[in-house]
């Protein structure tokens, strides 16, 4: 995680008026973006810690033979997108915003395929376009109601997820103890047979990608920072749920999904039905429960109405501010005066027609198509992150500030970014390996397109508007601070240069509280 970009006055920053700034900072309504400031405290930590949670984790992770956990770091108040214009070159910002675009655009037809396959499962009476249909009118109209109701939906959605995967693994525990009547103890079986590398570095190497989708969102508090009401408080404490995310949602469904479903299991979303079947939908028709398979699509119901929900919302803001930074056309980036960005979210909500492809391929291919076009993305942009992070920390030191000013700053820093950098740069190249041995031209143009496009964007955009790569000393460090994240508490100490933020002394504190 990367440090709050929080600035205090230095001499020869840029100046603004005082009692302006201060009445601007506090407004509802951002006076930069238009946006209006609507999120709570516990709305973010909880999107932090299972908002974008959804079938990117239940059903992606069928099939694949391990979980790997890349390192993420880099989130920061206001659009991580803004922050590469200041930072690094607009022409960068460019090609990440375009990058991080294409993420939630995939993910959003992946879940508009899941949710109306699952209805398809209940019933077939209605053509899978049509409850697509249904769905994308219905979400379209829900995220034009404004920013407070998405929060509150994905606040009580969010909790309903982490209720449900508590339960189930209290159900793997009994499963594989030998608890459910007519069941014998499995324990650790499938960890044998097939085992957790049946495909050896073929396998891992098809993994990654499954996994930056189950990640994806854990970076959206740096888009949603803009949005909310109390960001010194809330940004901080979102960042730190990402611990237990990691903890408990990733490496707990890793572990008991591994328990309980073998991964050569029949009908895993490597399969050809229209209808997708999770571990956990396997693990229970096993333990001889068949209606069960009900309960688990409900569960997955409820994860897809969040993560359609979080896809729409993330998506346009990110095309909303990358308009209002002519990076995308101008009529994106206007919001009604509730601060609804009304045609950022048409736009973002029409790719999910995407999922339609569902019809001719099936489900499971669909599922596997998409991510496989988003999942270099996600390591382009995190490792983007981890750069802007360097770039930032390097022009806070060069133009003579002290990390004490910061009121969050990064763990391991700055070893935690050297690592975030490498490793998404290693992974966005390795991501596809296994379509090289035998070589399948279709699929290996789906897992590196997006490589060249990204050189592609950053490239033409920097022709077109005679970009220029920023100096650490020219860099930007007082446009867009909030006075509503720098007004001190009692018992704040003050420098010459402004505010010093004293770290926690607990170590435990500092990561995950």
């Amino acid at each position: 995680m990367a440090d709050i970009k929080v600035i205090a006055d230095v001499k020869g920053s840029p100046q603004v008026s005082e009692s302006t700034q201060n009445e601007d900072d506090f407004q509802a309504i951002d006076p930069h973006s238009g946006v209006k400031r609507g999120l709570k405290t516990r709305h973010l930590s909880m999107m932090a810690l299972a908002g974008i949670i959804g079938p990117g984790l239940l059903i992606g992770s069928g099939g694949k033979d391990m979980v790997a956990f890349p390192d993420l770091n880099g989130i920061c108040g206001g659009a991580f997108t803004s922050l590469a214009d200041r930072f690094v070159d607009p022409a960068f910002g460019c090609a990440v915003g375009w990058n991080y675009f294409a993420i939630w655009i995939a993910v959003l037809a992946n879940e508009y395929n899941v949710l109306s396959s699952i209805f398809v499962f209940w019933s077939d009476k209605v053509p899978l376009w049509g409850y697509f249909l249904i769905f994308w009118f219905a979400f379209l109209g829900f995220q034009l109601l404004g920013v407070k109701t998405f929060g509150e939906a994905e606040f009580w959605l969010a909790l309903i997820k982490l209720l449900g995967l508590t339960a189930y693994f209290f159900f793997s525990i009994i499963y594989v103890s030998g608890g459910v009547p007519g069941n014998g103890a499995i324990g650790f079986r499938y960890w044998h047979d097939p085992g957790a590398f049946a495909n050896g570095f073929r396998g891992v190497a098809s993994v990654f990608v499954f996994c930056s989708t189950f990640y994806a969102g854990c970076e959206s508090v740096a888009v949603a920072a803009t949005e909310t009401k109390n960001p010194r408080i809330a940004v901080p404490r979102a960042i730190r749920q990402v611990f237990w995310r990691i903890i408990f949602v990733y490496m707990g469904s890793a572990f008991f999904f591994g328990l309980t479903c073998p991964a050569n299991a029949d009908s895993l979303a490597n399969g050809k039905s229209r209808a997708l079947k999770s571990p956990m939908t396997i693990a229970i028709q096993n333990a001889g429960w068949e209606a069960g398979v009900h309960l688990i699509n409900t569960f997955i119901l409820v994860t897809c109405l969040s993560a359609v929900n979080s896809s729409i919302y993330i998506g346009s803001r990110t095309v909303l501010f990358m308009a209002q930074e002519k990076k995308a056309p101008r009529f994106l980036g206007y919001t009604n005066r509730r601060g609804v960005p009304v045609a950022a979210i048409v736009f973002t909500n029409l790719f999910g027609a995407l999922s339609m492809m569902n019809v001719s391929t099936g489900a499971g291919a669909a599922y596997t198509y998409i991510v496989n076009l988003s999942g270099v993305s996600t390591f382009l942009v995190w490792g983007a992150i981890s750069f802007i992070h360097l770039r930032f920390r390097s022009a806070w030191a060069k133009q003579g500030r002290h990390e004490n000013q910061l009121p969050f700053k990064s763990f391991l820093y700055p070893w935690n970014a050297y690592f975030g950098l490498a490793a998404n740069v290693f992974l966005a190249f390795i991501q596809g390996w296994q379509t090289l041995s035998p070589f399948n031209a279709g699929n290996f143009v789906d897992a590196y397109i997006l490589l060249p496009v990204f050189a592609i964007i950053y490239f033409v955009y920097k022709f077109v508007f005679k970009t220029k790569h920023q100096r650490l000393l020219e860099v930007d460090l007082h446009t867009y601070r909030r006075k509503d994240i720098d007004t001190h508490d009692h018992g704040q100490e003050y420098n010459g240069d402004g505010p010093i933020f004293k770290a926690k002394s607990s170590l435990w504190r500092r990561i995950a509280v």
